[in-house]
């Protein structure tokens, strides 16, 4: 997929009724060939939307129409470049545990999460936040202990069974990835914040929220390839408890023999296995789809993996795809008759 073709499909499937500032920079982008040749200096994995957005807003770039936008970018573009090589997207989305816990509250506890890509590791809290699922039969508020969280989830669901009665009994809980991100240094939770669209700041908010969660709490995050870490940290987790792997938005960013390679230690392990990815990212997954969700678009985060034509992730509960879900925890639609 060309930069031009990518950057329609960033502003037609993913920005689109999210961020209209985002939309319009991506059109803008889309056929600006100026603009196109310094992101084609970059190597492919940099070209990606949300970095390069997000890494001129880090450096000083104006929330303002694409001209103006675009006129900083190429007076500032050794000074972005710079920032897009040295930085990830690592967007660290706690709204994702919205999405997640129609399938974790099926899980018996006691569980033991272990997430990789961790990031900061906001996902690793699910049963700490306050959540609002809405449904055909209305809003369905899930609290812990009755008590509204600091961070709450809103989350459209398609199906009043589907929304979970209960959290998680989580005991143990632990991550890896590859670069850490340390939210209790301002410096890491400002680029998180950078990440953030313009015009989201419910998103914004419970990214605060939820970085003051996982500060006065610390999970274990170990710092390391995905595949030489998974065995070892899930063998530390405690045996009384069921195990729980996921990750989201996280393999699209492996080359495919890697990703394969995952799957089959994961699938070895003793564990729950929760992907939450884009539905060619595993196409072990995707043949299991119903032919009705086949059709694919381009990948929110990376130039190359395709989703499917709203911009979806597909849950898939040991490999196998149960719901389509919002990529920040928007909606979450039961797969009829997955294979």
């Amino acid at each position: 997929m060309d930069l031009a073709e990518y950057y329609t499909r960033f502003a037609d499937v993913e920005a689109h009724g999210v961020s209209d500032r985002y939309e319009e920079w991506a059109r803008g982008v889309a056929t600006d060939e100026e603009v196109k040749a310094l992101l084609d200096a970059l190597p492919p994995q940099k070209r990606q939307a949300n970095l390069v957005f997000a890494a001129a807003r880090w450096c000083g770039a104006p929330l303002a129409d694409y001209r103006d936008f675009r006129d900083y970018l190429l007076r500032s573009w050794d000074a972005v470049a710079a920032v897009i090589r040295a930085r990830s997207t690592q967007t660290n989305e706690p709204a994702r545990c919205a999405t997640l816990l129609p399938a974790l509250a099926r899980i018996d506890g006691p569980i033991a999460l272990l997430e990789v890509g961790a990031s900061a590791g906001l996902c690793l809290y699910p049963d700490r936040y306050s959540y609002r699922y809405h449904g055909p039969s209305g809003t369905t508020r899930l609290d812990a202990d009755g008590v509204p969280a600091p961070v709450v989830l809103d989350c459209a669901i398609d199906r009043d069974d589907d929304v979970p009665t209960r959290l998680p009994d989580v005991v143990w809980r632990a991550g890896i990835d590859l670069h850490p991100v340390d939210v209790a240094d301002p410096g890491q939770l400002a680029w998180l914040d950078t990440l953030i669209w313009p015009g989201q700041e419910a998103r914004r908010a419970n990214l605060h929220a939820a970085a003051s969660v996982v500060t006065a709490d610390r999970p274990t995050i170990v710092a390391g390839d995905l595949t030489r870490e998974l065995n070892r940290q899930a063998a530390a987790a405690p045996p009384d408890a069921t195990l729980v792997v996921f990750h989201s938005a996280v393999l699209a960013y492996l080359p495919s023999e890697k990703r394969q390679h995952f799957a089959r230690q994961v699938s070895a392990l003793d564990a729950v296995w929760l992907s939450n990815e884009g539905p060619s990212v595993l196409p072990q997954i995707a043949a299991r789809m119903s032919r009705a969700t086949q059709a694919t678009r381009g990948h929110a985060d990376a130039v190359a993996p395709a989703q499917i034509a709203d911009g979806a992730f597909v849950l898939a509960v040991d490999g196998r795809p149960v719901a389509r879900t919002g990529p920040h925890g928007q909606f979450y639609r039961r797969l009829e008759a997955p294979g």
